[in-house]
C-alpha cells in the first residue's frame, strides 16, 4: 500500500470531523432562531431571559468531571497503545504523550472538585 494515502486519509478525516461540527452548530442556531421566530409570529411574548435561556443553554452540573475521565480515558489509552506495540521505545514516546491528556484530565477532576454545583 502507497505511504502518500496515510496522510491524504488523515486531512481528510480531520477536514469531515470539522466541517460536521461547524455545520451541526449552524444548524442547531438556526432551527433555535426558527423556533423563536414562530413563538413571535404566533403571538407568543419573550422577555430577554428566556431569548438568553434559548441561545446558551445551561451546563450540565457534572461537565468538569465527564472532561476529566474522558481525558483520563485517553491518557490510558495511549499508554495501553505503548505496551501494546512490540517496539521497546515506543512504551516511551507514548508516556510522553500520554502526559499531556493526564495533565489536563486531572486539571479537570481538580475543577469539578472546588468548584460549587448549585
Amino acid at each position: 500500500m502507497n505511504e502518500e494515502w496515510i496522510p491524504i486519509v488523515m486531512f481528510t478525516g480531520m477536514t469531515v470531523v470539522f466541517v460536521s461540527l461547524f455545520w451541526f452548530r449552524y444548524k442547531a442556531r438556526s432551527e433555535m432562531q426558527s423556533t423563536i421566530r414562530t413563538a413571535l409570529d404566533k403571538g407568543q411574548e419573550l422577555t430577554p431571559e428566556v431569548i438568553d435561556r434559548l441561545g446558551h443553554p445551561k451546563a450540565p452540573k457534572d461537565k468538569d468531571l465527564r472532561y476529566g475521565i474522558i481525558w483520563l480515558s485517553l491518557a490510558s489509552a495511549l499508554v495501553l497503545i505503548g505496551f501494546a506495540v512490540p517496539e521497546p521505545d515506543a512504551l516511551r514516546g507514548t508516556l510522553a504523550g500520554a502526559a499531556f491528556p493526564f495533565c489536563i484530565g486531572v486539571a479537570y477532576l481538580i475543577l469539578h472538585k472546588f468548584t460549587g454545583r448549585e
